[in-house]
């Protein structure tokens, strides 16, 4: 059986809520295990285990989460040059760009080898003061369903043996 690992972090909520809704979309899809990890959880050996990752985080200063970083610092060199040519999706939850934050994942992706199946999925809440950055987010539900059908199609790439 296949597995996608789906790594996020999330301090307002709205980075989780695009976690689930491509987790939720990936579940759609039988003969696949899906692993939702918090960052802070996420080890190098789910990484190792994983057929293709989906990396979900918030733009925090114009880059990715702390949280984030970390992740990839306690599994990157655990995991190179052994998980290439495995699939890899990004969402980013942004106050004003997220591009970025999908540059720098796309640079550790790039270093582990992975291979990009559709472009960043930025979600811009445009909170810009410091009251509208720590209030709690709530996602649209168009945003939502462009996660779950991320999550979906990763799903069906990797059970097709597409991926």
């Amino acid at each position: 059986m296949k597995t996608l690992l789906i790594v996020y972090h999330s301090m307002t909520g709205g980075t989780l809520q695009m976690a689930q809704a491509a987790a939720r979309g990936a579940r759609s899809e039988a003969g696949l295990r899906v692993s939702l990890l918090r960052s802070a959880e996420a080890q190098a050996d789910d990484v190792l285990a994983a057929d293709a990752y989906i990396f979900a985080t918030p733009e925090n200063l114009a880059g990715i989460s702390g949280m984030m970083k970390d992740f990839f610092d306690r599994t990157y060199y655990a995991a190179l040059e052994k998980i290439n040519g495995r699939a890899f999706l990004i969402l980013i939850c942004a106050g004003s760009d997220g591009r970025n934050a999908a540059q720098q994942i796309e640079r550790i992706a790039a270093g582990w080898r992975l291979r990009r199946i559709a472009d960043p999925y930025i979600v811009c809440t445009y909170a810009q003061t410091p009251e509208q950055i720590l209030k709690p987010k709530r996602i649209e539900q168009e945003a939502l369903s462009r996660c779950e059908e991320l999550g979906k199609t990763m799903a069906s790439g990797l059970t097709m043996g597409i991926f």
